[in-house]
């Protein structure tokens, strides 16, 4: 096969803009992707990726320019219906239906049949085709809510290979993957492109773009800033395109935390659900990092703590008094708010309007005389929207409508109405731009100087470096050490983490 750059334009949006009523949102883009290339497409969120992507796959009709598929102007089929021309796109969302097994998922809508029944043998032997040219070891015979979240994507792969993609658009494929399952991932997406497969490749993760893209589109507030070829940008080069600015300040200077504040939260042997025997010191104005692998235990020690789950063992103490929280809404009133990772299935209600969503932990404060004080509320939304810079037409815009950037800064919002003196932020920045990343961080590093107490639960490590007067990192359920200072560094939190290094608790309780 020709090499990519020569490689003819398989897709292609000439000068297309788009405007919902009277608002635009595209200003006259161009973009295409070639046959046997990966072409990124990034910007902050709110840049126009996703309405892009909803014109390129039919979704959405431009409100002028054209789209060109293999040379010639076409109007995209709706619902759906542009795979028939080869172009499938993988939502950030995945779309399986977790009762189904694998081969049913990757034939669902356009199943084999023979006089009236399902071809169910042919079907499972051409799943097992698709998944054995991808090296997968899947079982087409498996349900999909067996499966782990990195099956789940491959299986999105097999369907886009089983329709005979030859435009394959990824919106965020990896936001959920571990770094081996991202490794694993890239090696399909390479056999794709060598068969061929032209792929638009959607991400906010930097280091991916410049290891994975022949080019890259930058898109910023609905307009096109640049296509460059991959290997003449810098990831520098490429954020500060995306946000207009420089961000060499992308993390705030660390203001050093009083060594003599009181210790706010002890936590002490904590065991429960995943957990095994964490001890742990939270002081007043600190911003005390966990770090770890997937599946080490840092989500699950949160939730143990705030109620969430059970905990079986050990004490937690809140400014010296022990406490055993059965439930979020006791943490709340104690002082102590958790925004969990999941913004969309646990932390925000997506189909009502910003304000319902802000005042949800808080409704108790916004009630005069018996009824819900709506000036009160109003009053609220006004001040998290100064405060967190929220961006939204209006507050009754629904919260699922939002960049996720949007949606992390409300979390944050409604968070910060319960005026917790304890903040514990898991995933702070998951799914969210680098302009949007900035502003986080430096939200974060202000609450702790206000004298707020912080605990950000990552698996990005140089978040973690960048944020933390101090790092936790766990392994297996335990506590392996405690860096602080100079000892915060990469390759330290890795020798813990892999369990190379450091001494759990449950080691020297054993001792």
């Amino acid at each position: 096969m020709a090499d990519s750059a020569s490689a003819p334009h398989i897709l292609a949006a000439n000068r297309v803009s788009k405007s919902f009523g009277e608002v635009p949102v595209l200003f006259s883009i161009d973009f295409d992707v070639r046959e046997g290339e990966v072409h990124a497409l990034i910007g902050e969120n709110g840049a126009g990726k996703s309405t892009l992507i909803k014109i390129l796959s039919g979704i959405e009709q431009p409100t002028s320019g054209t789209i060109v598929l293999d040379g010639e102007p076409i109007r995209l089929p709706s619902n759906g219906e542009s795979e028939s021309l080869g172009i499938v796109v993988i939502h950030q969302e995945l779309n399986l239906a977790e009762h189904l097994t694998v081969a049913e998922s990757i034939f669902l809508g356009r199943e084999w049949t023979r006089y009236g029944f399902l071809r169910r043998s042919d079907m499972q032997a051409e799943a097992q085709r698709i998944l054995d040219s991808l090296h997968v070891a899947i079982d087409p015979n498996a349900r999909i809510n067996t499966l782990s979240v990195a099956d789940k994507q491959m299986v999105e792969i097999a369907k886009a290979i089983s329709r005979e993609a030859r435009v394959l658009i990824m919106d965020e494929p990896t936001a959920v993957l571990t770094s081996a399952e991202t490794d694993t991932f890239f090696e399909q997406v390479r056999r794709l492109k060598a068969k061929g497969v032209a792929i638009v490749f959607i991400s906010h993760k930097l280091d991916e773009v410049m290891a994975l893209s022949d080019r890259i589109t930058v898109l910023r507030d609905g307009q096109l800033i640049a296509t460059v070829e991959t290997g003449d940008l810098t990831p520098d080069a490429i954020a500060e395109m995306m946000v207009g600015r420089e961000l060499s300040n992308l993390y705030p200077p660390k203001h050093e935390p009083d060594v003599d504040a009181p210790v706010i939260l002890d936590v002490e042997g904590l065991t429960a659900p995943g957990v095994r025997g964490v001890s742990f010191a939270l002081r007043r104005g600190e911003i005390l990092g966990f770090a770890g692998l997937i599946g080490s235990g840092r989500t699950a020690v949160m939730e143990a703590i705030v109620g969430l789950t059970e905990k079986t063992g050990g004490t937690v103490r809140l400014r010296g008094e022990p406490v055993a929280f059965s439930a979020i809404g006791q943490a709340i009133d104690a002082g102590l708010v958790y925004m969990t990772k999941d913004r969309k299935g646990k932390g925000l209600l997506l189909n009502v309007g910003l304000q319902q969503n802000l005042t949800l932990l808080t409704l108790k404060r916004h009630i005069t005389n018996g009824f819900l004080n709506e000036a009160s509320e109003v009053e609220a939304m006004e001040r998290a929207t100064r405060r967190f810079d929220i961006r939204a037409r209006d507050a009754s815009v629904r919260v699922g409508q939002l960049s996720g950037g949007n949606q992390q800064k409300l979390m944050l919002g409604k968070a910060m109405e319960s005026e917790p003196e304890i903040v514990i932020i898991d995933e702070p920045t998951r799914g969210i731009d680098v302009g949007t990343k900035q502003q986080i961080y430096h939200i974060i590093a202000a609450l702790a100087k206000e004298g707020k107490s912080i605990i950000v639960v990552s698996s990005e490590m140089q978040e973690v470096i960048g944020l933390s007067h101090r790092v936790v990192v766990m392994r297996e359920g335990r506590r392996m050490g405690t860096l602080e200072g100079a000892e915060i560094k990469e390759g330290e939190i890795m020798r813990y983490a892999a369990g190379l290094k450091g001494e759990s608790d449950d080691d020297r309780a054993s001792a």
